[in-house]
């Protein structure tokens, strides 16, 4: 790290470690840091805030672009009008991780968070996937909860055992399980079938969506099956987090059994 990317990085105990100004920014993608999201100023102009611009297309960085003032509550030295939020873990490749599995004689078994953006529930997630033995989660790069450092607490430091795999089409993630022989569960109201009723004992990717919206079109078509938890009470549904321990531990029970 040169000093001018030392002299434009900090770190916040609730937020998490940033980098400010747009060069140390290119800088640090160039390196291939893990970053999370860029603020940039929406009133910036000029030559360099484009070439920034079009890195973090480029890389598929998220954006969002933010009055001054609110990166000047970021900090109070000279971010230039960008600052960059660096991600609490370094990424896996899901290529990687599956052959991993597959190699050790493992049955693999991943979570699919389809439009989870809640930092807590995604914590929370992650805490539950590391006691079930999960072997990866995947994500979107665009469209998730941040893993920042909420979200490192959250899961109780489960996100330093559990592979994060971001990814920048959840279809083709999907395409490429299916590929490797998983079966794709999809966890929604919309099922007819109960979660209890179909088996986790081969490769499975399960799928979670968001609360408000829950899963998209596309992954549900490419889903093998679709499964509902049977709510008795008056509330129509679970939290995401509880819904996914739910599942996942149907799938130790049943790993376990047939063993």
């Amino acid at each position: 790290m040169n000093k001018e990317e030392q002299g434009n990085s900090i770190e916040n105990p609730e937020q998490g470690s940033y980098i400010f100004g747009i060069r140390p920014i290119m800088v640090a993608i160039e390196a291939g840091k893990e970053i999370e999201k860029v603020y940039m100023n929406k009133d910036a102009q000029g030559e360099l805030f484009r070439q920034l611009s079009n890195m973090l297309s480029k890389n598929n960085i998220r954006t969002q672009w933010v009055p001054v003032e609110r990166l000047n509550r970021i900090t109070r030295k000279n971010h230039q009008g960008a600052v960059a939020v660096l991600s609490a873990v370094s990424y896996a490749s899901l290529e990687d991780v599956v052959a991993q599995v597959i190699d050790k004689g493992e049955v693999p078994l991943v979570l699919i968070l389809d439009g989870v953006t809640d930092v807590r529930n995604f914590g929370a997630i992650v805490r539950s996937a590391e006691c079930a033995g999960v072997h990866a989660v995947i994500m979107p790069a665009k469209g998730a909860a941040p893993i920042s450092a909420d979200a490192m607490k959250t899961s109780a430091g489960a996100l330093n055992f559990v592979p994060v795999c971001r990814v920048n089409n959840i279809r083709t993630a999907i395409y490429f399980l299916k590929d490797n022989g998983f079966s794709i569960i999809a966890a929604t109201e919309k099922a007819t079938d109960s979660y209890f009723s179909t088996s986790y004992i081969e490769p499975t990717a399960i799928i979670l969506g968001s609360e408000d919206t829950g899963i998209s079109k596309a992954s549900l078509e490419l889903a093998d099956l679709l499964v509902k938890i049977p709510i008795l009470g008056k509330i129509e549904s679970l939290n995401v987090s509880a819904a996914a321990a739910v599942i996942m531990f149907e799938a130790v029970k049943q790993r376990i059994v047939n063993r």
